[in-house]
């Protein structure tokens, strides 16, 4: 690949898991490369997750990453460089723990996490809630935190969340959050993250907000954004950004609505989008 002289964007932004991250939760060397010749060419990199501060800090050390990230779906914006927390947004307990209740008198019982606010906030689950959380970012000595089993509901609220998951033993993701914004919309943000990852969020508050606010930070616009995911969560972040692409692992109506689709997180998908980009700016 040229080194590059110019680049037709200001700012690369990128979802973590399933679209920056391969499998086993590294970027692969091509990818690195790519993103890295795009900074020497002007651009700004940022990752964009729904995972909190506290899971996410570890992976972005790992990766040598310096700079901001949105985390938390929008809720946190963390400078990886500095190990800070700039912004943080918070869910209303006495509205989510009424939300929940709303839906549960249509939908029956429900299983419910909260994510805890902060650096260390760790997610704390009823004791029918599902593994997926901890499973998909991990608990094994990697440096990420462990989810806390509680007795009671009522411990899930004991202190400020950025977020609630839901699960329903029936119903798909895709259902449950329908279900959700259906009764819910009107008072609170419901998305689906991942498998078996149906978020409740700050009404209002999305990838894109705090996507807009770390751009401002930065002196950057949407329209000078190329943006990269694979979840019902990146739509938003995709309608603010100038270009969008999809992985080719990603949701269905995440496929439908980029721009274009790209190959997988395990074949380099990133690289594949950018190094042409970066090609022609060589040439231009």
């Amino acid at each position: 690949m040229t080194l590059p002289t110019a680049f037709p964007y200001r700012l690369v932004a990128t979802d973590l898991d399933g679209t920056l991250l391969r499998g086993d939760e590294t970027i692969s060397p091509r990818t690195r490369a790519a993103l890295t010749a795009a900074q020497a060419a002007g651009a700004e990199h940022i990752v964009v997750t729904g995972r909190s501060v506290a899971w996410t800090r570890h992976i972005l050390d790992d990766l040598g990453y310096r700079g901001l990230a949105v985390c938390g779906q929008g809720a946190q914006l963390y400078h990886a460089g500095e190990h800070r927390l700039l912004t943080s947004v918070t869910l209303d307990r006495e509205l989510a723990r009424a939300a929940v209740a709303r839906l549960e008198k249509v939908l029956g019982p429900l299983h419910v996490a909260a994510n805890r606010d902060g650096l260390d906030g760790q997610v704390v689950m009823e004791g029918g809630f599902h593994e997926t959380v901890g499973s998909t970012y991990g608990t094994h000595g990697d440096g990420s935190p462990v989810p806390v089993r509680v007795d009671e509901r009522a411990e899930l609220f004991a202190e400020p969340v950025i977020k609630l998951y839901l699960h329903h033993p029936e119903l798909s993701d895709d259902e449950l959050a329908a279900a959700a914004l259906d009764q819910l919309g009107d008072v609170v943000g419901v998305v689906v993250s991942g498998e078996r990852l149906v978020e409740m969020l700050p009404l209002g508050l999305t990838k894109a907000t705090g996507l807009s606010l770390a751009a401002r930070r930065l002196g950057v616009k949407g329209s000078e954004t190329i943006a990269f995911g694979d979840m019902p969560n990146d739509l938003p972040m995709f309608d603010w950004a100038a270009h969008s692409v999809a992985m080719a692992g990603a949701h269905p109506d995440v496929r439908a609505r980029a721009d274009e689709v790209t190959a997988g997180n395990d074949e380099d998908g990133i690289a594949l989008v950018l190094e042409p980009l970066l090609d022609q700016g060589a040439e231009a």
